[in-house]
């Protein structure tokens, strides 16, 4: 990873000081760089040592750091990693342009790995994440979104980022289809599992440990598993203020909304569906060759289900 800093660094350097400054910022708030580490234990699992491993694992951060800039202005966020939101330290303006920059500087360097799967995998994932973007925009304040349309979404919107960085670095292992697709069926799953407990904490996690305010999905208008769980498990008066607040953004009734979704059993029934992706993710990992590597990625899909923020 001290490698991956390194090649993240130099590649950020620009002749416009404002988009080094916007990226650093961001890249410096404290990311948990899980898919850049995804890709490098997929390759170290898989017996690949070469140096493109860490240029390929800078390129999935900087695409998810674009990502987010982007997100932060969409959602009107205001905290991330406990820290103020780029746009909200320099202006929208500011943080989608260097988005741009970020996704721009990341084909450059895709380029460099002169491997036109991996540029395929790649370009594939950013296009999808866009589409789940539109998604989740287009079910902004729906209420009747269902189970698999919530899961269409993040599978799209988070998961594909993960999938993408396991199956390159199968690729670059020079890795069989089925052990490639088997990376692959890991990332979706550790994906997935990482986004349900992402929206289980907005329900009960604290703000200073998660970094960001509490509610803020229910702000946004996001129909989340434990909502989806809440009003599929609630009383009609229950489900009606649940569907009122997911169609307002009604963040007054959080507290009652809090208390629907933690009495109905909705945080269990969403930790489950998390869990059942862990198990998903550990199976997957299970066919790849025995070793260190692989068993951090068994503990990483088991470790997942604990985390706080």
């Amino acid at each position: 990873m001290r490698e991956v800093d390194k090649v993240i660094a130099h590649r950020l350097n620009s002749n416009v000081p404002l988009i080094g400054q916007v990226s650093r910022y961001i890249i410096a708030a404290g990311g948990k760089r899980l898919r850049p580490a995804l890709l490098l234990l997929t390759c170290g699992a898989l017996g690949y040592a070469g140096e493109q491993r860490f240029n390929l694992a800078a390129v999935v951060e900087f695409i998810h750091t674009a990502t987010l800039l982007h997100d932060d202005v969409v959602d009107d966020s205001a905290l991330r990693r406990g820290n103020a939101t780029a746009n909200e330290t320099f202006g929208n303006p500011a943080s989608v342009l260097v988005g741009d920059f970020l996704y721009s500087r990341s084909f450059q360097m895709m380029v460099d790995a002169q491997n036109m799967r991996v540029m395929e995998v790649l370009a594939d994932a950013t296009n999808i994440i866009a589409e789940g973007e539109v998604m989740q925009l287009m079910n902004m304040h729906n209420a009747e979104l269902d189970e698999a349309g919530y899961l269409q979404v993040i599978r799209s919107k988070t998961a594909k980022l993960f999938e993408a960085s396991a199956r390159v670095g199968a690729i670059l292992a020079h890795s069989t289809p089925q052990m490639e697709d088997a990376c692959a069926d890991y990332g979706q799953a550790i994906g997935t599992a990482f986004q349900v407990i992402d929206d289980v904490l907005d329900y009960t996690g604290e703000a200073a440990v998660m970094g960001k305010n509490l509610g803020d999905d229910l702000r946004e208008g996001k129909t989340t598993l434990p909502l989806i769980a809440a009003m599929q498990r609630g009383t009609p008066a229950q489900r009606t203020l649940i569907k009122t607040a997911i169609e307002t953004g009604g963040v007054a009734m959080l507290d009652q909304v809090v208390e629907i979704v933690r009495t109905t059993g909705a945080l269990d029934v969403a930790r489950l569906a998390a869990t059942q992706e862990a198990q998903r993710a550990v199976a997957a990992a299970r066919l790849l060759p025995a070793g260190p590597h692989t068993e951090c990625l068994i503990q990483l899909a088991q470790q997942l289900l604990e985390r706080q923020h």
